[in-house]
């Protein structure tokens, strides 16, 4: 069993899938922190295949990284799935450019993060120099080929072993639209080939959205400059990364002129996060927990290798290679207590292994105050990423005296863990969420409802 399990955390060139999907329809995001042991780097000249799809060798980081966090490692001209070139006029929605940047882990060490840069097409209308919003994507899954700078690329992907949506796509050209420059991270080990992705990581989700924007300055030919106000945008997996780089902002990177956060439905408490996944529709969100919190702690492994049964051996291992599409149509409603060799819960393991609940209780938001004002979403509803949990995070950050504007997004029951009741209040909200966003890289001074926190819903 350990000799097996060992496999399950490292990306291997020709990895291919063991379930065909035969529909895709891709919808939104969530959950918790991350584990494993990093795999060893890829070759540049190595290609890597996941699921079947040809990972462009620009995602294979090279062995030495810069020294300093943000800095660029490549850049290369990134085709938009959906746009224009004009000639003699520009593109539209913008000109994109794949990227690659320096970031440090929650371990301390060097990471490679890839991404997307867009200078767009319109102008910038307000004052100062033009602004950036960087975009934090929700949940695509684990493999290399769900990463969002990829999903620019290939909004729809589907070849018989995986289906990949860049859902993402809607809220980026709705801020190109206003003029704004957008750079999209896809996190540690999302499309970079050297290890796995550490899905809702606190410090390398907070680190990798904060890099972005360093490295956006970086980009030749961006017209953001150091002075650019700075703006973050996020909702579920996303959310989870702004509401991190908020709090981390003052102390990781000061330099960087931001104005404002939106964190939409945050994973704030990872274990009330898993228990609302857990049977639902995107259980598959539970293995990426696992897979990431295992590569970022490697220690965890022995207490896997104790507790799953081959059933959830296998599970872990085909969707470190999954988008969220084949997890919802291959492992729908599964219950954690299927993966174990006691017929536990997972949440049942955390509760008797002080190790788990130590890591666990590590990636908590709420215990720092965002020095900026924050804008945070959450559905009354939402059984995924538990409403409960992301109002709590507002609680916690009012009482620690941030501005904090706390917008409940009130909607009728769509139905028990389908993800249904998550994803909708994304699209409810996203106009009032981008009018937010823009008017503070306008600008426009925050408010803030905390005083009214104790009557909101």
């Amino acid at each position: 069993m350990a000799q097996h399990a060992s496999r399950l955390f490292v990306k291997r060139p020709g990895k291919h899938a063991v379930r065909t999907l035969v529909t895709a329809l891709a919808v939104a995001a969530v959950m918790p922190a991350a584990l494993a042991a990093p795999a060893e780097a890829a070759d540049q000249s190595t290609a890597v295949v996941s699921r079947r799809v040809q990972i462009p060798e620009f995602y294979n980081p090279p062995a030495t990284l810069p020294d300093a966090d943000g800095a660029l490692v490549r850049t290369e001209p990134l085709p938009l799935g959906v746009g224009l070139s004009i000639p003699g006029i520009g593109s539209l929605p913008g000109t994109a450019t794949r990227v690659m940047y320096k970031t440090t882990d929650n371990n301390g060490a060097a990471a490679a993060v890839t991404g997307a840069y867009i200078e767009p097409f319109a102008a910038w209308s307000g004052a100062g120099d033009r602004p950036l919003v960087v975009v934090a994507p929700g949940t695509m899954g684990q493999g290399d080929q769900c990463s969002a700078s990829l999903g620019l690329e290939r909004p729809i992907l589907f070849n018989g072993k995986t289906v990949s949506v860049g859902y993402e796509d809607i809220g980026i050209y709705r801020l190109l639209a206003r003029g704004v420059a957008v750079m999209v991270t896809d996190y540690v080990g999302l499309g970079a080939t050297d290890r796995l992705h550490t899905y809702v990581d606190r410090v390398d989700g907070g680190h990798a959205v904060l890099d972005a924007a360093r490295a956006a300055r970086e980009v030749p030919d961006a017209s953001v400059t150091t002075g650019s106000r700075v703006a973050l945008y996020g909702y579920s997996q996303g959310g989870g990364a702004t509401g991190s780089a908020s709090e981390l902002a003052s102390t990781y990177a000061p330099e960087i002129n931001l104005v404002g956060a939106y964190v939409g439905a945050p994973p704030a408490d990872l274990r009330a996060t898993a228990v609302g996944i857990d049977g639902s529709a995107l259980v598959a969100a539970l293995a990426w927990t696992i897979n990431g919190l295992a590569q970022s702690n490697p220690e965890l492994r022995p207490i896997l290798d104790e507790n799953l049964n081959e059933a959830g051996q296998a599970a872990l291992e085909d969707l470190s290679t999954a988008c969220v599409a084949d997890g919802i149509f291959g492992y729908p409603f599964q219950r954690s207590t299927s993966w174990t060799k006691t017929g536990e819960s997972l949440d049942d393991i955390i509760e008797r292994e002080p190790a788990v609940r130590s890591i666990i209780s590590e990636q908590k938001l709420g215990h720092v105050a965002p020095r900026i004002p924050v804008r945070l979403a959450t559905g009354t509803q939402d059984d995924i990423v538990p409403h409960e949990q992301s109002r709590q995070l507002a609680v916690d950050w009012c009482g620690r005296g941030a501005k904090v504007t706390y917008q409940a997004v009130i909607l009728p029951n769509l139905g028990d863990g389908l993800v249904t009741n998550h994803v909708t209040p994304l699209l409810v909200d996203q106009t009032a969420a981008i009018n937010w966003v823009t008017d503070r890289v306008k600008g426009v001074a925050a408010g803030s409802n905390c005083a009214s926190m104790p009557v909101q819903p």
